[in-house]
């Protein structure tokens, strides 16, 4: 059979197939995906399994005059592929190369960026309301996984949405897994209705009998209708959703097309809010990851033929050092809890988990509850420590301010990825959590230089009882580097590693190394810098700050967060207040969002590797 992926450019053209061509380019599409993704690295297991319902859904409806909107969206690298970015494909993740997620600015066919889990039904709406003002036919196909309907935010729109007249199509796959595998209610209730039958043509048939019979057929249907919803929970699968007002239709096989086919123009023709529910598998067609569907989900380039990485993967990273360290806190301390929200392995809770199984807790993709259910754990006199990605801590802002820092309750939140994340892109840097922090009273806000600070602050937090701390530290290999000064923590106070002259620079985090690189830079120009690790963010070491603004000319920050809000803007507030000349010179990431690439391209892309730290400093005080 010839190739038929290399004549797919559009979504016309696989509607011009047949349905055992779709099968045979479904098969196409798989060993193509994993030969690119064996090379650059990226989302496999979720794209995996979303082959044939997305060949299916091109092949049913006519994007983007019909609009496919993608969930979090690390799971469209099919649809880019079949609309046509094929080759493209090839530089996924890649800097100036294709996102790993919808991009408006990349294809017509990218209706809506997500990065975020729980948004898709949220925006889907939106279009539904312009479709209504503009008079306009269109259809509006949100697909969300199971993990992200653990989010409220999809539950808030599934509530709006089932009070609507008009067509919407909810694509719900199911494939048990969000990025470790799915918990909590609404898990065991798919489970429960993954075998469950369709009984939508029998219902139509029965109504559209009954309601010919003259004079008392309507009546009869009415009474019907009253005398089921007491007995439907027997019968219906979806009950959960025909209750919030959808037509459910499923489970549907999410790998047979001619299924799938059949059910979506069912779909179409129901001028109602619909619920499709499509089982799929994660990883479907390469081994390793249906085995391992966590390990496969953002993978490192890899050998195809066993799946193991071309690379060996870090240990050593900052967030198990957290889960060591809070592993060996539990066993003295049987009040202290570990809360995640779906992501035990990607926060180094993983362990932790095993070995304190009554003391850890997995919300699911739910930040918002996450926070506030550890507010009620430190209001029950526990230690609670929430571990979440910096970027998805952004989700529960008004949960940090309102629940936490108003009560001043001692929650701890490791936050892990913050600054540049790499080839996950706009939707994943970690640079506004300090920024948005700042402001919130009772807060807060440290950052280790390398693993031995780490442990240090997280074994003070967890000690801490005068209200929340935030510990931040960066994604990949814990540094090692500058155990020679390992003070003990005190509050508010910063870590002199280097008394100079005129010239102060104070690192936030583990930029602490690069600035030190940079002062070896500056010290071939016969310029001696005082180098600080700031160490405590929020609240800043007033008494050795107002020190060195009276002794030196300059002070630079140097911070992996954007400069508005940041740790800088803390120094340049105090510094007004005091009667120095001293100039402050904040360098960080500017105000706009850092698209993909790896680490370390982002760091000089953003100023904030050691040369380009030298030549801004020397740019200053010569400028």
């Amino acid at each position: 059979m010839n190739n038929i992926l290399e004549s797919i450019n559009s979504p016309k053209d696989v509607k011009a197939l047949e349905i055992d061509q779709l099968n045979q380019l479904a098969k196409e599409l798989r060993e193509y995906l994993i030969r690119v993704v064996s090379n650059t690295g990226g989302h496999l297991s979720s794209n995996l399994g979303v082959v044939e319902l997305t060949l299916a859904l091109h092949y049913c409806f006519n994007s983007p005059y019909d609009k496919l909107i993608w969930d979090v969206g690390h799971q469209t690298y099919i649809h880019k592929m079949i609309t046509g970015r094929r080759e493209e494909i090839k530089t996924i993740r890649k800097l100036n190369g294709l996102s790993g997620f919808p991009k408006r600015l990349e294809s017509k066919h990218d209706i809506f960026e997500t990065g975020h889990s729980s948004t898709s039904i949220s925006a889907a709406l939106g279009f539904v309301k312009a479709r209504e003002i503009m008079h306009e036919n269109n259809y509006i196909v949100p697909i969300i996984g199971d993990g992200s309907m653990t989010g409220g935010m999809a539950f808030e729109a599934l509530n709006n949405a089932g009070r609507l007249d008009c067509n919407l199509i909810v694509i719900l796959n199911d494939n048990q897994m969000s990025i470790s595998r799915n918990v909590g209610g609404l898990s065991s209730y798919l489970d429960t209705i993954r075998t469950g039958t369709v009984y939508k043509e029998m219902k139509e048939e029965v109504e559209k009998a009954l309601t010919k019979i003259p004079r008392i057929g309507k009546e009869v249907v009415k009474v019907i209708r009253d005398v089921k919803s007491s007995i439907k929970q027997l019968v219906i699968p979806g009950m959960l959703f025909e209750e919030l007002g959808f037509t459910y239709l499923g489970p549907v096989d999410g790998h047979n097309i001619s299924a799938l086919i059949k059910t979506l123009n069912q779909a179409k023709r129901l001028n109602e809010p619909v619920l499709i529910h499509v089982n799929t598998t994660k990883g479907k067609g390469f081994k390793p990851a249906e085995l391992n569907p966590t390990k496969y989900h953002g993978t490192k380039p890899f050998y195809i033929k066993n799946g193991k990485a071309k690379k060996a993967p870090c240990i050593d990273t900052y967030s198990k050092a957290l889960g060591d360290t809070l592993i060996d806190l539990a066993s003295n301390d049987n009040k202290l809890v570990a809360v995640s929200a779906a992501m035990p392995e990607g926060t180094g809770l993983d362990k932790f988990a095993r070995k304190y199984p009554d003391r850890f807790v997995d919300v699911g993709i739910a930040e918002q509850h996450a926070v506030t259910f550890a507010a009620g754990l430190a209001s029950s006199g526990m230690k609670p420590v929430v571990a979440l990605y910096s970027s998805f801590l952004q989700r529960a802002y008004d949960q940090v301010l309102h629940d936490v820092c108003m009560q001043r309750l001692p929650v701890v939140f490791a936050i892990d990825r913050a600054g540049l994340v790499g080839e996950d892109g706009e939707t994943h840097q970690g640079i506004f959590d300090i920024s948005f922090l700042n402001h919130m009273p009772n807060m807060t806000i440290v950052a280790p230089k390398n693993k031995a600070e780490l442990q240090s602050m997280v074994r003070y937090a967890v000690n801490f009882d005068d209200g929340p701390i935030a510990i931040r530290y960066p994604k990949g290999k814990a540094s090692q580097e500058l155990n020679e000064h390992n003070e003990e923590i005190v509050y508010g106070k910063s870590e002199i590693i280097k008394n100079g002259t005129k010239i102060a620079i104070i690192g936030v985090g583990t930029l602490t190394q690069t600035v030190i690189d940079a002062a070896k830079l500056l010290d071939n120009d016969g310029i001696n810098p005082t180098i600080i690790n700031a160490r405590f963010i929020k609240p800043i070491d007033k008494s050795l700050i107002e020190e060195i603004a009276k002794s030196h000319d300059y002070i630079f920050t140097v911070e992996e967060n954007v400069i508005s809000g940041g740790y800088g803007n803390n120094i340049i507030r105090y510094i007004t207040d005091i009667d120095v000349n001293t100039k402050v010179v904040c360098l960080g990431i500017k105000d706009d969002f850092v698209r993909h690439g790896t680490r370390n391209e982002l760091i000089r892309l953003c100023e904030l590797d050691e040369q380009s730290i030298y030549n801004n400093i020397i740019s200053y005080i010569n400028g």
